[in-house]
């Protein structure tokens, strides 16, 4: 299907960019690399996604972060507040906060005009880099899209540092140090993957919409930072923290044996 104010005859189409040397890694990114042309319209559904699912990994490192500011500040009445019940109406809602600010990316960038250059950053498509590319007044779509990110990611940082701050402050309050550090040795695994999230996302974002002159190696660095880091290392991470799993994988080693021990 053709978009609508196209700039010459045909489908509309956009290049994916290449990036050296990570080839070998195109499994786990959302398209495979290399420079290809794509629909408007395949790019415009890709778009829609990767900043939908986006969002919704975000609301579930807050709604991991309200799990352990219940279980830290008032850990009676854990079970009575996070019930079933609760966790499926956030899981609900959770879906419809990041489909419903996100449905109307695709349809307000099919309403824009594109020049005859529409060569990405990356190998896949994203926001800011689609509209960077439309040769009319995107102050409204930009507007708009500054307005998802920090209504979703941008509010979802907040929340999960001011639920730190209280369970910081709590934790302050425990009489020993012994519990003190039992307290915070459940929230690092939950740290580590916020930090693995939000930083090379928010980074890239904030470069799209005001580092015009950074250079395009900056884009492309942060952007597969962001795909490729925390698949890669939240496993790890929560498997060095859960002594359930670390039991296990050192058991494996043992048969094997290598000789690690717990």
């Amino acid at each position: 299907m053709a978009i609508p104010n196209r700039t010459e005859e045909g489908p509309l189409l956009f290049i994916l960019m290449d990036i050296p040397g990570l080839g070998s890694a195109h499994r786990w990114l959302v398209v495979p690399l290399g420079s290809i042309a794509v629909l408007a319209e395949a790019c415009f559904a890709q778009l829609f996604s990767i900043h939908t699912f986006s969002v919704i990994e975000s609301a579930v490192l807050l709604a991991m972060a309200f799990d352990r500011f219940v279980a830290i500040w008032n850990p009676l009445r854990y079970a009575s507040v996070l019930t079933g019940a609760t966790v499926a109406k956030m899981g609900v809602a959770i879906v419809f906060r990041s489909v419903g600010l996100h449905l109307p990316l695709p349809f307000m960038l099919r309403e824009l005009r594109y020049g005859t250059a529409r060569a990405l950053s990356h190998s896949y498509c994203l926001h800011p880099d689609v509209l960077r590319l439309a040769c009319v007044d995107t102050r409204v779509n930009s507007a708009y899209g500054l307005f998802v990110l920090l209504s979703t990611l941008g509010l979802d940082s907040v929340l999960i540092l001011l639920s730190y701050v209280v369970i910081l402050r709590t934790v302050l309050s425990i009489a020993t140090w012994k519990e003190r550090l039992k307290a915070l040795n459940t929230c690092v695994s939950h740290i580590c993957a916020v930090l693995l999230f939000y930083t090379p996302l928010l980074s890239l974002s904030m470069i799209h919409r005001f580092g015009k002159k950074m250079p395009p190696q900056v884009y492309l660095l942060l952007s597969y930072l962001h795909f490729l880091l925390p698949p890669v290392l939240n496993p790890v991470i929560y498997s060095v923290k859960t002594k359930e799993i670390r039991r296990r994988v050192f058991g494996v080693l043992q048969c094997k044996g290598l000789g690690f021990r717990l």
